[in-house]
C-alpha cells in the first residue's frame, strides 16, 4: 500500500498552521509522516508548534532561516521517506478523505507519477476551482512537449499537489541560487518541472482540498494584477527552460507532439488544439506538419466513430 508524507510549509501563519496540521492528522488514511517546515517565522509560530506538536510522534518539526517556499519544499522533501509527497500550505486544510481518495489511485496505477485535485476556496470568497472545469477524473498522460512550447498549467495550487517521492526529489533538485527567485509560488517549479522531466499526470477531483483566501496569500492576491501576471509568466517560462535544458528538450521536439498526444486516453478539445498548434511548428515540409495537425484534430473523433 502506498505510503504518504505530508510536507506543510509555514511562514508567519501562526493563526492558521495548527488547523492545517490537524487536518492532516485527521485523515481517514493516515500519513506515514507529517513534516512541518517553519521557514524562519517571526510571529510566534515556532513556540506554538513546539507547544502543540513537540511531543507528538506523528509530527516532525523542521526549523530554519527564512529562505522562502522553494527552500522549505526542499527541506521537507529531503526529510521524507514515504512513497508519495503531498504538499499542504499552512493556511489551507484538507477534509478527512483526501489521502484515502488519492491513495486509492496511487495504489492501483503504478504508472501515475503526479496527482492533483480540485479546490474549494473559503474565507474572502467561495469558489470551486477545477482543472478545465471538469468534475470527472482526467488521465493527462505525458505533458513535456506541450509544457515546453505553450507552458499550460497542468496542476493546481500547492495544497492540491502530490507526486511520487523520486519525482519530488528530481523536480526540487535546483541550485541554491534559485531560492531567492522562488521565495513564493514555488509550486510552479513542482508543476512545470514534473511535466518537463517526464512525469505522467492525473487530475482527480476529490472535493477535499480547501484553499483559504485572506487577502495576502500569493495566488489569490495577485491573480488580477497585470504586472504580477506578467512577472509570473516570465518566471514560469524561465523555469520551464531550466528543466528543458536538463532533459535535453529543444524546439525540434515539436515533431513528437503527435506521439505525446497519443498518451492521453480521452483528451479534451482544448488539449487537441494545443497539440495541433505544436504539430504545425518545426522544419518539416508544410504538408507534413499539416498532416500531423489534422491527424491530431480528427484522430480521436475517428476512433469514437
Amino acid at each position: 500500500m502506498t505510503t504518504f508524507a505530508v510536507v506543510i510549509t509555514n511562514y508567519n501563519y501562526a493563526a492558521f498552521v495548527c488547523e492545517a496540521i490537524d487536518s492532516a492528522l485527521a485523515q481517514s488514511r493516515a500519513a506515514t509522516q507529517i513534516l512541518v517546515v517553519d521557514d524562519g517565522s517571526r510571529d510566534g509560530s515556532p513556540a506554538l508548534l513546539r507547544q502543540r506538536y513537540g511531543d507528538d510522534a506523528r509530527v516532525t518539526l523542521l526549523f530554519g532561516e527564512n529562505e522562502g517556499q522553494l527552500a522549505a519544499f526542499q527541506r521537507g522533501v529531503a526529510a521524507a521517506t514515504a512513497d508519495v509527497i503531498c504538499f499542504l500550505d499552512a493556511d489551507d486544510r484538507w477534509k478527512p478523505g483526501y489521502l484515502e481518495k488519492i491513495g486509492a489511485l496511487y495504489d492501483v496505477r503504478r504508472d501515475i507519477d503526479f496527482v492533483f485535485s480540485d479546490l474549494q476556496t473559503f474565507g474572502v470568497d467561495t469558489l470551486d476551482i477545477r482543472y478545465e472545469h471538469s468534475t470527472t477524473p482526467i488521465d493527462l498522460g505525458y505533458t513535456a512537449i506541450s509544457t515546453y512550447f505553450l507552458v499550460p498549467w497542468y496542476g493546481a495550487p500547492t495544497s492540491a499537489l502530490s507526486l511520487r517521492r523520486g519525482w519530488a526529489e528530481n523536480v526540487l533538485d535546483l541550485p541554491h541560487s534559485f531560492r531567492r527567485q522562488w521565495k513564493l509560488c514555488a509550486d510552479a517549479c513542482v508543476v512545470h518541472g514534473a511535466s518537463i522531466l517526464g512525469a505522467r499526470k492525473y487530475y482527480l477531483p476529490t472535493a477535499c482540498v480547501e484553499y483559504r483566501t485572506h487577502g495576502n496569500n500569493g495566488w489569490w492576491a495577485s491573480r488580477r494584477e497585470p504586472i504580477s501576471l506578467y512577472r509570473d509568466g516570465l518566471r514560469n517560462y524561465g523555469i520551464v527552460r531550466v528543466y528543458a535544458a536538463r532533459s535535453g528538450l529543444d524546439p525540434g521536439c515539436c515533431s513528437l507532439a503527435k506521439r505525446e498526444y497519443r498518451t492521453k486516453p480521452q483528451p479534451s478539445r482544448k488539449e487537441r488544439q494545443r497539440y495541433a498548434n505544436i504539430a504545425l511548428r518545426g522544419d518539416a515540409p508544410w504538408w507534413k506538419r499539416y498532416e500531423r495537425a489534422i491527424s491530431i484534430l480528427l484522430g480521436r473523433a475517428a476512433r469514437r466513430r
